[in-house]
This record gives C-alpha cells, sequence and structure tokens, in this order.
C-alpha cells in the first residue's frame, strides 16, 4: 500500500473536495426522493385510506389498473398524449431547425427567443390561456367565424371527440421550444462543410434537411424522443387546470387518477400502485434512452 508520500499530490483533497460538495447532494436525493419512492412502492402492496390501518393485499392494486376501466383508459389517453407530443413538439422544433440552418429565416435570434416562449411560461398560466382561447365563445371560434369557417366551431373541450386531441396540441406547443433549443445546439456540430457541398450539388432545403440535418441530430433527436414520452406519461398540471379529466373521463392521465385516488377516493394503495408504474414506464423509456445512446457511442467510434 502506498504511504501517504507515495500518493498522488492532491488525492486527499479532491477526495475530501468531492465528500464536501456531492455528499449534500446525495444526502438530500436519498431523504426526498429515493425514500418517498421506497415508500411508495411499500405502499402499493396495501389498501389503506390514509388514516386507518393497513390491510395486505399483494399485487391486487396493480390488478386494479387492468380491471378498472376508466385506469386503463387513462394508460391509453397517455398513449395519445405521446403521439401528439412527438409529432407536434418534436416534428415541428425538427422544421424549425431545418429552416434556420438552412438560413431561410432572417434574424434567427430574435426568432430562437419568441418560439422559447411557451416553455418558460408556467403550466398554469398556458392551462387557463388556452381553455379561455377554446371556450365556446373564445378566440379561435371567433377567428373562425372571421374568416368564414363558422362551421367547423367547436366546444373544443367540452367534446368527447376533441378534448384530448386540444390538449395534445396545446401540450405539443408548451414543449417544442425546448427541444428547438437542443436542436439548434445540435445542428452547431455538424460540419457547415457537409451543407456547402450539399448546397454545390444541387441540393435543395428539404434534401439537405434530410439527409445532413436529421442524421447529424440523431441524439438529441433520441432525447427530446425520451422528454416528451415522458412528459406524456406524467403530464398533470395542464390536464388539470384545463378539463379536470373531462368531459366525463375522456382527458384522464395516470397523474391525475394518483391524485384522484390518493385525495379524492382515499385509496392511498391504488395510487401508490399507479404512482408507481409511472415511475417503472419513466425508467424503461431512459433505460432504452440510454441503451441506444450507448449504441451510437460505439457506432461511432467504430
Amino acid at each position: 500500500m502506498p504511504t501517504i508520500a507515495q500518493r498522488p499530490r492532491g488525492q486527499d483533497g479532491e477526495g475530501l473536495s468531492f465528500s464536501v460538495f456531492v455528499g449534500p447532494a446525495i444526502l438530500l436525493y436519498g431523504l426526498f426522493v429515493m425514500v418517498p419512492l421506497v415508500h411508495t412502492v411499500y405502499l402499493s402492496f396495501f389498501q389503506w385510506d390514509g388514516v386507518g390501518d393497513q390491510v395486505a393485499v399483494g399485487f391486487d392494486n396493480y390488478l386494479e389498473i387492468f380491471r378498472n376501466g376508466d385506469l386503463a383508459r387513462s394508460f391509453l389517453h397517455s398513449a395519445v398524449l405521446m403521439v401528439i407530443y412527438l409529432i407536434g413538439s418534436v416534428g415541428l422544433a425538427l422544421v424549425i431547425t431545418g429552416m434556420i440552418s438552412r438560413n431561410a429565416i432572417g434574424a434567427a435570434r430574435f426568432y430562437q427567443t419568441l418560439l422559447f416562449l411557451p416553455q418558460v411560461i408556467p403550466s398554469v398560466v398556458v392551462g387557463i390561456s388556452w381553455r379561455w382561447i377554446l371556450a365556446p365563445e373564445g378566440l379561435l371560434n371567433g377567428a373562425l367565424e372571421i374568416v368564414g369557417l363558422g362551421h367547423l366551431r367547436r366546444v373544443w373541450l367540452g367534446d368527447f371527440d376533441t378534448a384530448l386531441i386540444a390538449l395534445g396540441i396545446v401540450g405539443a406547443w408548451q414543449l417544442y421550444g425546448l427541444f428547438m433549443l437542443m436542436f439548434i445546439a445540435g445542428v452547431q456540430r455538424i460540419s457547415p462543410t457537409l451543407y456547402e457541398a450539399a448546397r454545390l450539388d444541387g441540393a435543395g432545403p428539404v434534401l439537405e434537411f434530410f439527409v445532413i440535418t436529421v442524421p447529424g441530430l440523431r441524439r438529441e433527436i433520441v432525447m427530446a424522443i425520451m422528454l416528451a414520452i415522458i412528459a406524456a406519461v406524467s403530464s398533470f398540471d395542464l390536464i388539470y387546470v384545463m378539463t379536470r379529466g373531462g368531459p366525463g373521463t375522456s382527458t384522464t392521465v395516470p397523474a391525475l387518477e394518483v391524485y384522484r385516488h390518493a385525495f379524492v377516493y382515499a385509496e392511498v394503495g391504488t395510487a401508490a400502485a399507479l404512482g408507481t408504474t409511472i415511475a417503472l414506464i419513466v425508467l424503461a423509456v431512459v433505460w432504452l434512452v440510454g441503451r441506444i445512446r450507448a449504441g451510437d457511442d460505439r457506432s461511432a467510434r467504430a
């Protein structure tokens, strides 16, 4: 074993600095994240109203997710939101990035800031604003009347056929700014000579976008897909503000059902099982993305 004199200079100081700065963060993370998570998993195996005695029920709370039609449909609603988020937020962010990388938009920095604004607006404010826009006498229906499309008027958030789609569009609108910045940062890693060569060969903006920009943003696209899926699975505040899960149960999502079963129905065990299921889905998505990125890194090194 090397003596203190033989150890590399600064080793003891680096170890001490690591403990001082990282230790409190790890302690806080364990106290406020891991302990509640483990306790939630524990409660998911019990029937409990939050006050009385806990009754062990095994995996019945998890089976209830599949037996209860409303709970099962809430996951289907999240799947619909995933599709809308992926097409609306990721797709729109890619298109805007392609236009900027092609220099089709002047004053790019101004437009980047303007288009990023939905991301920094609190979800409650977004929900209230869009609820007013989509109201029966709101801005959208009024605009349809002005342009002669009054026959398209809808009670957008009160119609079983349009409520979930409207929520998905609003959520995608709020997310795309973040993905746009991610993609714009990724474009800066792409060699400008690739764009110059493509233009010399006569490539148009569409071909340039699909041949150079999209492949060059593979890592960022994978990360954006992960964030969009997580946002769809864990969405709560926007839906709670805009529809409260209505009309009926047409816009309920798992996170909203967690709130209802814990604080309205006093079914803490079912709520814990739902929360644990959401966490497992998120972990599965993160694991899958990690595998994809690891494969990309191996391919790049090869």
